[in-house]
């Protein structure tokens, strides 16, 4: 506690009544004076004790309370401060700095510890918002300095035209925890689409940087998509190179590149960088070909018409070759069929390729069956949907397409009433389970009922719907790279027309269609995770019920078990709670799948060199320092404001200085007056009278 003094008036007129008291006394004595009367003196000292006594002059005595100073050490706590000796620097420097400051007077340390790493929202290191916002309730008048504890890579660093434009109170100093001139190999995606055309050439723009002044030469790099095969490249350094990929389903693709070490790193994790690219279908070409004119064909043509994603190509055969019609050929109005184009030609640009109430009549020669056969095992979809009217002769299956039919038909129709049951399989697989109507299990589909089903018998792929005395209705399954769908009953119609209540006929259709075209959520045994904020859905669909554990490694490389449950309709699910952002793999020894959390390829790890490129103008608009720990901690000082506050140099010990800005409070004020009222006016009249004596002589 201190005390400073000041003089103040307490006067017992208005300021301006005493002033033109001292105007007219002021006059008086001016006449006085001019007049040499022999009592001037006294006249003039009795006017001034009048005026003083009535202006009553105090001394204020202000008891001062100081204030501490308050110093902000902010300590980087990112995922870079852990890069060689950093971290252990930076505990060191912060205990030396706060042990000396508790023996500077006045002086109050905040520690402020920002910028950790791993977080799901982490978007770089950002120390400068942590720093304003621990200033938000300092007065810029106790404010004594700033000291960052960092390796330099601070990504909202302010740019100089900020700087310049807000003058700091206090300086900021900064020390520096990497090394001087440190090298670090990193990959970076330059460009990379976020949605790509499912099939068509894309490309991904990659750098390989060395750091400035590094040789240029080559470097081994992996691509692997989705957790797949590894693709193994090699790619100059320093330039920007294009590598081309193809997806090969809609859906959102995670490619992992990575680089091989270089000639000098600091750490792996920027050797590696995740790429997210959207599949997308450019348009669903399918060629439907009709066999002959049916009441269910207007439902095909419908349901693909309606799509406005699919090109439809549709044929229907009105007049097998054997029919005689002497016609003469520019009078007829039928198309003729393209066969040669369609099924030679232009085969490979097509998606899917429906045969509806098709039979074998000579349309199609054995070698465009070939073609179509060889196309579905490269990846072409095929769908046979069964007429009634098909022997034994005339089905597809006594051509070469036979060889992909996953039923042989024994050419017997079944004419009997039944609604369409699903079987086990059907009720886990993605294509008809939880289908509208399908009911609980043990309970009959609340759908319509069919009446006519060609017999078959399955020998291989999934029998999802059953008809009348069991027999398959809906077979899938995969044939090389492609896949066949085998519908055995033209009666789908029936539900299109609400017949007996009707049925899910479209989205059958449609999820028939997109498990033959691959879509990723009609994969009836697959691993797939989806991320929800803070948390990872880990989902599995089979077949059979499978109760394996998944093993989750994080971004950091820790390995945990996850339980599934069984969640009904072929799925098992768990749930995770993630706090590390990053890639994140699961596993259950057959099948991977990826989920990324926050940012794919932190800023924090783009680069992890030491610098003080990003903090030095900060510190010189402020009057810091930049100071490499490398060299030694530096000492803690007090200094006055507008005085050097620093020094880095030399060969002397470097030091930082904090400001000593003596801010205070008044805690209270006592008033003494000066010249007491009683006695002013004893002395004033004591001049009157001494002044009427000397007149009076």
């Amino acid at each position: 506690m201190s005390g400073e003094v000041s003089i103040a008036f307490a006067p017992a007129l208005p300021w301006w009544t005493i002033a033109v008291l001292g105007a007219a006394g002021a006059a008086l004595l001016a006449a006085t004076f001019a007049a040499r009367a022999p009592g001037r003196w006294w006249r003039m000292l009795a006017i001034a004790a009048l005026l003083a006594a009535l202006a009553n002059p105090i001394a204020l005595v202000e008891e001062r309370r100081p204030l501490p100073d308050i110093g902000v050490l902010v300590v980087d706590d990112s995922r870079s401060q852990d890069i060689g000796e950093r971290r252990a620097r930076t505990e060191e420097a912060l205990a030396r700095l706060r042990a000396r400051a508790e023996g500077l007077a006045e002086l109050e340390l905040r520690v402020v510890r920002a910028g950790a790493g791993g977080g799901i929202d982490a978007d770089g290191t950002r120390l400068v918002g942590a720093l304003e916002r621990a200033l938000s309730d300092v007065p810029r008048a106790r404010l004594g300095g700033v000291v960052m504890l960092t390796d330099g890579q601070v990504h909202d660093a302010p740019e100089a035209a900020r700087i310049a434009k807000e003058a700091w109170p206090a300086p900021v100093h900064v020390l520096l925890t990497g090394e001087r001139g440190e090298r670090d190999r990193r990959l970076v995606v330059e460009q990379a689409p976020t949605y790509a055309i499912v099939g068509k050439p894309q490309a991904m723009t990659l750098r390989i940087d060395d750091g400035p002044g590094a040789p240029q030469g080559t470097a081994r790099v992996e691509l692997r998509r989705d957790g797949g095969e590894t693709r193994v490249l090699t790619l100059r350094t320093g330039v920007a190179q294009e590598v081309e990929f193809v997806l090969e389903r809609a859906g959102t693709s995670l490619f992992e590149v990575a680089v091989e070490a270089g000639p000098r790193e600091l750490t792996m994790e920027n050797n590696r960088a995740v790429v997210a690219v959207s599949g997308v279908r450019d348009r669903l070409r399918v060629l439907l070909v009709t066999g002959e004119p049916h009441a269910g064909e207007r439902t095909w043509r419908a349901l693909l018409k309606s799509d406005p994603a699919v090109d439809l190509v549709h044929f229907t055969i009105l007049r097998p070759p054997e029919a005689q019609d002497f016609t003469p050929v520019n009078e007829l109005s039928l198309i003729a069929f393209p066969i040669r184009e369609l099924f030679e030609v232009k085969l490979d640009e097509f998606d899917l390729i429906v045969f509806d109430r098709y039979r074998r009549r000579d349309v199609l020669a054995q070698v465009y069956l070939d073609n179509i056969v060889r196309w579905v095992r490269k990846g072409g979809a095929l769908l046979l949907a069964v007429g009634p009217n098909q022997g034994p002769n005339n089905s597809l299956f006594n051509s070469p397409v036979g060889q992909i039919m996953p039923a042989i038909p024994s050419g017997r129709v079944l004419e009997q009433g039944y609604r369409p049951a699903p079987t086990d399989a059907g009720r886990r697989h993605p294509v008809t389970a939880e289908l509208p109507g399908l009911g609980a299990e043990g309970s009959e589909p609340g759908w319509g009922r069919w009446y006519s089903t060609v017999e078959a018998d399955q020998r291989r792929g999934q029998n999802l719907l059953v008809a009348a005395q069991g027999r398959p209705l809906l077979l899938l399954d995969r044939v090389g790279a492609g896949r066949v769908a085998q519908l055995q009953s033209d009666h789908i119609w029936l539900w299109a027309r609400g017949h007996d209540g009707g049925g899910p006929h479209a989205e059958l259709l449609r999820r028939i269609a997109h498990w033959l075209m691959k879509e990723p959520e009609l994969e009836e045994n697959d691993l797939r995770v989806a991320v929800k904020g803070g948390r990872i859905e880990v989902t599995r669909r089979s077949l059979e019920p499978d109760a394996a554990a998944v093993e989750m490694t994080s971004p950091s490389g820790e390995k945990r078990r996850i339980e599934l449950r069984e969640a009904g309709a072929g799925r098992a699910t768990a749930s995770v709670e993630v706090s590390e952002a990053g890639l994140y793999r699961f596993a259950d020894g057959a099948r991977t799948a990826l989920g990324a959390v926050g940012a794919l390829n932190p800023v924090e790890l783009g680069d992890v060199r030491a610098t003080e490129d990003r903090l030095r103008p900060l510190a010189a608009a402020s009057g810091g320092q930049v100071i490499w720990l490398a060299d030694g901690i530096p000492d803690l000082r007090r200094t006055r404001p507008g005085r050097e506050t620093g020094s880095a140099a030399g060969g002397g010990r470097s030091w930082i200085g904090l400001q000593a800005n003596g801010d205070h409070v008044v805690a209270g004020v006592t008033q003494t007056p000066l010249l007491p009222p009683l006695a002013l006016f004893v002395l004033g009249l004591g001049a009157l009278v001494a002044a009427w004596r000397r007149e009076g002589r």
